[in-house]
C-alpha cells in the first residue's frame, strides 16, 4: 500500500490523502487521466509517475519545471516512506506513506472526509483541493444602443 499527501503549504499537514492499495503505476499531474489531479499552473499534465519495482517505489520526473525529492530535483529514484516530493520549484507538496501502519497512523490524525482510496470503476469527485479552478468570466458585450 502506498498513501500520497497534499501538504499544506505553509503549515505541511495533510490536506487531502490519496490511498492505492494494488496499483503498480501512479501518476500525478493537472490532466484528468491521471491518478492523483493537482490544479496547479506550475504542475504539467503529466508531471510524475511513482513506479512499484518489488518492494520498492521509485519516483520518475515526467514535467518539465522539474520534481524534487526531499529538496532535491530528480530524474527518477527510489523513494523511502515518509519522502516528501515537490512539483516544480514553488509547487505543492506530496509526503509519500507506505503500508498499512502508515495508514493507521494517518487515520488517527486525519478526518475520513479527506481521503480518497483510489477507485479506477469509480469516477473522481472534485474537492476544494482537486476541483478545476474558477473560471473566469468574459464581461458581456454591451448591446448597441438603438436610436
Amino acid at each position: 500500500m502506498i498513501i500520497l499527501s497534499l501538504l499544506h503549504p505553509i503549515k505541511q499537514i495533510p490536506v487531502q490523502v490519496w490511498t492505492f492499495a494494488d496499483e503498480t503505476v501512479i501518476r500525478i499531474g493537472r490532466s484528468t487521466d491521471n491518478q492523483v489531479i493537482l490544479y496547479s499552473a506550475v504542475v504539467s499534465r503529466h508531471h510524475v509517475e511513482l513506479r512499484r519495482i518489488g518492494l520498492e517505489w521509485e519516483v520518475v520526473n515526467l514535467g518539465t519545471n522539474g520534481t524534487y525529492l526531499n529538496g532535491k530535483r530528480i530524474t527518477q529514484t527510489t523513494i523511502t516512506d515518509g519522502a516528501i516530493l515537490r512539483l516544480a520549484r514553488s509547487g505543492p507538496n506530496l509526503q509519500v506513506r507506505m503500508g498499512e501502519a502508515a495508514l493507521k497512523e494517518l487515520t488517527e490524525t486525519i478526518p475520513a472526509a479527506r481521503f480518497t482510496n483510489h477507485r479506477p470503476d469509480l469516477p473522481l469527485i472534485p474537492t476544494e483541493i482537486t476541483s478545476h479552478p474558477p473560471q473566469i468570466e468574459e464581461p458581456a458585450e454591451p448591446e448597441a444602443s438603438q436610436q
